[in-house]
């Protein structure tokens, strides 16, 4: 392999100092406006303020639900063209697909044998999912989260942002991270959690469950490319309450405070601002008012996915070179833990 470049030379550098970063995200259809104002828009934002911040398209672990080869390849340019229009920029971060580095399932072996199966029983995810599949949940549904936390320290990352469902998989892996320097010694920064300021957007047909992709309920999710027409219908048919003014009131009125949560987190005002300004407004019109700002927030992104998606040799390049970087950056590091373990 060629000697690292000064720009990875800096990234490996292991100083107190240094945080770096690391997400990923599974290319299971197009995001959610509840995932862009959580997760993306917080990716955007932490590639300008970090110099070491690595976003992987996790297609591995979208292997634990069944689907078509084709389907899963279209997907993943899906997801790659999404992040890209949504403001990810491949110059300031490292964006590629977690199997075109195998030191993640390397790793994730290796910290597999430091994981008690007592302690993935314990995961909500595995009993939720499993007992969606009837019962037929597969070793690759249930280790996953080992598979993640090698995602997260093959790099030495630091930081991991994270929604409020995904904090008992950081905690494995801080579990798994004391694990190994306590056998090995002292290794493994244990990686701490960003988490999203932004409030959890909710369903529009029930605003008492978070917004989900996997929503049976057409109406219930808003799309990042979903037509300016579609997202207006799902605005119009929002379910709220019998009262007509706007206010925020998350316990008496989640209906309408989750419209207010969409609007404030789509134009930048506080909650307060919104309310404030749509004084005199019924829930009717009101509800008119939040699917325009959201109409005008997510336009370009929309313009840009189709863009890109009429580029798949961009895309395909993209990940390429993400991915090139990806190996480089982990190569030193996973040599080290081989020879910690007595495989070198």
């Amino acid at each position: 392999m060629a000697a690292p470049s000064s720009c990875l030379r800096s990234h490996l550098a292991q100083n107190n100092s240094l945080k770096r970063i690391f997400s990923g995200i599974q290319p299971t259809g197009i995001p959610h406006l509840g995932n862009y104002l959580g997760a993306i828009t917080s990716w955007v934002k932490l590639q300008e303020e970090c110099s070491s911040v690595l976003y992987s398209i996790v297609d591995l672990h979208s292997l634990t639900v069944p689907r078509e080869p084709e389907v899963l390849w279209m997907a993943i340019l899906d997801i790659t063209a999404v992040l890209l229009a949504c403001g990810i920029n491949p110059k300031k971060c490292f964006l590629f697909r977690q199997s075109q580095v195998p030191g993640h399932t390397e790793l994730g072996w290796i910290l597999g044998c430091l994981t008690s199966v007592t302690h993935l029983t314990h995961f909500p995810q595995w009993k939720i999912k499993n007992a969606n599949q009837m019962n037929k949940g597969t070793a690759g549904l249930f280790t996953y989260p080992v598979l993640q936390a090698a995602d997260i320290l093959l790099y030495k990352s630091t930081h991991v942002p994270v929604g409020e469902d995904q904090v008992l998989h950081l905690e494995l892996t801080q579990d798994i991270a004391r694990r190994f320097n306590k056998k090995y010694g002292d290794f493994f920064p244990v990686p701490r959690p960003i988490l999203s300021p932004t409030k959890k957007v909710r369903s529009l047909r029930d605003p008492t469950s978070k917004m989900s992709k996997s929503d049976h309920q057409e109406l219930a999710t808003v799309f990042l490319t979903d037509r300016p027409e579609d997202i207006q219908q799902k605005f119009r048919k929002a379910v709220t309450d019998f009262t007509s003014e706007v206010t925020f009131d998350p316990e008496k009125r989640p209906g309408v405070s989750n419209l207010v949560t969409i609007h404030s987190a789509v134009t930048g005002l506080s909650e307060e601002e919104v309310v404030h300004q749509s004084a005199g407004l019924d829930t009717a019109h009101y509800k008119a008012r939040v699917a325009e700002a959201v109409i005008e927030k997510l336009a370009p992104i929309r313009n840009e996915f189709k863009r890109l998606k009429e580029d798949t040799p961009y895309l395909e390049e993209v990940l390429r070179t993400g991915a090139e970087k990806a190996r480089e950056l982990a190569s030193p590091v996973y040599g080290e833990i081989k020879k910690l373990v007595g495989l070198l």
